[in-house]
């Protein structure tokens, strides 16, 4: 394979570290399309091997392209605490069905500095008693952070699960002020 995939899409990406840990960024023509946690060696590998069955190309490093310049530029300056909100076009196309229905509704609908229940979101989307199918569409969200599954919580106060780890949950929610900072 190469860098132009059957349909003529290329996918780009990059690591960039952040104080929440090494971040991969990948994008294709369509927009970001995938941001994933801890992103050394094996977990970098298995989430380009999934890129490149997707789009049927292989990606590219390419931390200068465009779309993913900014997308980099906008992580960094919302983990720097300069930004609130992403201004990218986003690529849904590795969720679907209910999964992606929760994830927009999420980037829609619940503001930096706000959380929401994983009932609440469920009732939002219609599926009242889906509580835990909220919380496997998190688990599935291929692009943490810029769609906040960080600000799914659990209806008793508890912090509830997050993918790339509860600590960097707890940095995400202190960070827009929803929990206190850490003292050390």
């Amino acid at each position: 394979m190469d860098s132009q995939g059957q349909d003529g899409q290329r996918v780009v990406w990059a690591v960039v570290d952040s104080r929440i840990g090494p971040l991969m960024l990948a994008a294709s023509g369509q927009g970001l399309v995938n941001v994933v946690f801890h992103a050394t060696g094996p977990v970098c590998e298995r989430s380009l091997k999934r890129l490149a069955a997707r789009y049927g190309t292989e990606p590219a490093e390419e931390p200068g392209a465009p779309l993913l310049a900014e997308a980099i530029r906008q992580v960094e300056a919302y983990l720097a605490g300069e930004r609130q909100d992403f201004d990218l076009p986003l690529d849904w196309s590795l969720i679907s069905g209910f999964n992606r229905a929760v994830l927009r509704e999420l980037a829609e609908g619940v503001p930096y500095g706000t959380v929401v229940g994983y009932g609440d979101l469920a009732r939002r989307v219609g599926q009242p008693g889906g509580a835990q199918a909220v919380g496997t569409a998190m688990g599935a969200n291929p692009l943490p952070v810029v769609v906040p599954c960080h600000r799914v919580v659990e209806s008793d106060g508890g912090i509830g699960g997050f993918g790339g780890g509860l600590e960097t949950k707890r940095q995400l929610l202190a960070l827009e002020g929803v929990l206190p900072e850490p003292l050390f």
